[in-house]
């Protein structure tokens, strides 16, 4: 074997099919998209449907329960509490939602941090939080701690006072 004489595997490179150059090429004419129709068209997109008969994702039911009132707490382990205090990165003895997301410890909690109560805890430390497991709690009373549960009020909810609280305002200021 030369150098000269190298060449592909028989079929290894084929050519493209050049649809729509006449009769004579075997794919003239419609250029195999069969005759007329929307899907005979350029650019014609319709995933899902299926000719007017209800669609499968329509067909099967529903799965689950979304709850529209669930609360979106940034949920948060003692162990992982414990690693940052040790690491320098949480320095202030009163914990809150501010204090552990500047840590990096709590991502999102539109709601506020819930403390779980995985891992242990060694320093004496007092938090602030929307939420704490009784298991958490324990921990932290047990490291010599303390836990002020506060209540969050959420952005919607505080929008719907504040928009009330005007109503009322003005319609106080109409009558007197």
């Amino acid at each position: 074997m030369k150098l000269n004489e190298l060449n592909d595997n028989q079929g290894a490179r084929h050519r493209r099919m050049r649809v729509g150059r006449g009769i004579g090429s075997g794919k003239g004419k419609t250029g195999g998209r069969g005759v007329k129709g929307q899907k005979s068209r350029e650019g014609v997109s319709i995933n899902g449907f299926e000719g007017g008969q209800m669609p499968l994702h329509m067909r099967l039911p529903k799965r689950g329960f979304n709850n529209i009132f669930a609360k979106d707490y940034a949920e948060v382990n003692l162990g992982a509490i414990q690693k940052a205090v040790d690491a320098g990165k949480l320095t202030a003895t009163d914990i809150d939602h501010a204090a552990l997301k500047a840590a990096n410890l709590a991502r999102g909690g539109k709601d506020g941090v819930r403390i779980l109560g995985k891992g242990e805890l060694t320093a004496k430390l007092t938090f602030t939080v929307a939420g704490v497991s009784a298991s958490a709690r324990e921990a932290i009373e047990k490291a010599g701690g303390t836990v002020n549960v506060i209540e969050v009020v959420p952005a919607a909810d505080k929008a719907k006072a504040k928009h009330r609280t005007a109503q009322a305002a003005a319609k106080a200021a109409k009558q007197g």
